[in-house]
């Protein structure tokens, strides 16, 4: 088991605190919080993460195929060629018709290629929007995973300190029984306390390899490899900055860009309404007449054509030009609600940390107190008074406040992670 050290640096009263017996100091960072030194561990797993995780890997495959798609739009239609042979020849002044081929060629309006590969560049934007998302959502989860792991290792740490310093008191309540200061009851009293901390430290050993289990999983590696975490937490002094949502959040920049990519849509549909171009070459064999002589007999015939298509019925382009002026209002809707969505969750992470920093300095004080009253149970025992029942009340204290010092501690970073997720 690794060393902890838990440190919350503070002010409470205008006294700067620093308690040695439990305590955290922790410099942590994750893609997107800048700390210290210790955050390269945590940057480490996320970029693991980031590299194996399958649904990264699906949506580069997806911005890949949709960028694949300008190539495919940037064509013109299919050329159509024909072939026919008459059964039953027509006769012309120069000779009976043989065989006829043609070649056609539609193209559509000036600009309407531009406009679909705009069309197809706009809907690779709003997939690598996508990539984003998933990344930042990917680095969220692999941060608070790494948070949890890390006060579950703390409070394993913390059990063993209590069972020990209860093995201490243990010794004391045998010296106190010899010379009839203790009963055995106090004794018994003490071990069973010492037996209900190595159950509760057992089970945290539990729940951390199932976690383990699950932050390998989030990093797509063997679920057997270890997870090492950092030694200290530390809860900086108090900023009254005003968090926002960022405005180029991906979650919000991905309404923007879908946005972008109705606008081209329309400007294609416009393209699609304007009138086409068609352009063909006839060629028919003529074969010659034998029953007499004449100029240009059996000469070919090659007929250049010129087609226009226009969109007399046009209620369908209308209908999309419609369709695409309600999407737009419905994606301006859902950009707005996605938006106080992400600031209502910003301000609830916002109070859920400082609401945790207070509780950590609230705990400090409480521990700051009772490892008083521990101090003055040790010197009572010089004189032969030690009250075992008050060792242990004041020892559930102890633990009490450590753990939930460790979980205040916990809180306020997987709150912080969220805040960073939604502000920058």
């Amino acid at each position: 088991m690794r060393n902890f050290q838990i440190k919350f640096i503070g002010h409470i009263e205008g006294r700067k605190l620093s308690f040695k017996s439990l305590l955290v100091l922790f410099t942590l960072h994750f893609s997107f919080l800048t700390y210290n030194s210790n955050a390269q561990q945590l940057e480490s797993y996320i970029q693991v993460a980031e590299e194996n995780n399958p649904q990264i890997q699906s949506f580069n495959l997806k911005y890949e195929i949709a960028e694949e798609k300008i190539n495919e739009v940037n064509a013109y239609p299919d050329t159509e060629f024909g072939i026919g042979y008459f059964v039953s020849e027509p006769e012309t002044r120069t000779g009976p018709q043989k065989l006829r081929l043609s070649v056609r060629q539609m193209l559509p309006w000036f600009g309407t290629i531009t406009a679909r590969e705009n069309y197809a560049g706009s809907m690779a934007d709003a997939e690598y929007v996508e990539i984003a998302v998933a990344k930042r959502q990917l680095a969220l989860a692999v941060a608070q995973a790494y948070y949890r792991l890390f006060a579950n290792e703390a409070k394993q740490k913390i059990l063993k300190e209590n069972i020990e310093l209860l093995e201490t008191f243990h010794e004391l309540a045998l010296n106190s029984l010899e010379v009839g200061s203790a009963s055995a009851v106090d004794v018994l009293r003490l071990q069973m306390r010492q037996n209900d901390l190595a159950q509760q430290k057992e089970s945290l050993e539990q729940e951390f390899n199932a976690e383990e289990v699950l932050f390998n999983n989030l990093l797509n590696r063997e679920e057997d490899l270890s997870v090492e975490v950092v030694d200290s937490l530390f809860i900086p002094i108090r900023t009254d900055e005003k968090e926002r949502v960022a405005e180029v959040h991906p979650e919000l920049l991905k309404f923007d860009k879908l946005y972008e990519s109705v606008v081209e849509a329309e400007k294609l549909n416009l393209k699609d309404a304007a009138p086409k171009l068609g352009f063909g070459l006839d060629y028919v064999s003529v074969a010659e007449r034998t029953d007499m002589t004449l100029a240009d007999n059996g000469k070919d015939i090659l007929m250049p054509m010129v087609s226009v298509s226009i969109p007399i019925f046009n209620s369908k382009y209308k209908s999309v030009t419609k369709q695409n002026e309600l999407r737009q209002k419905e994606l301006k809707a859902q950009k707005d609600q996605r938006l106080n969505l992400l600031q209502t969750r910003l301000e609830e992470a916002v109070s859920i940390r400082n609401s945790a920093r207070m509780t950590a300095n609230t705990f400090i004080e409480n521990l700051e107190q009772a490892k008083d009253a521990e101090d003055i149970l040790v010197r009572s025992y010089e004189t032969g008074t030690i009250d075992f029942n008050d060792v242990l009340e004041i020892q559930e204290l102890q633990l009490k406040f450590q753990t939930g010092l460790i979980e205040a501690v916990k809180n306020y970073y997987m709150q912080a992670a969220v805040i960073n997720y939604l502000s920058n």
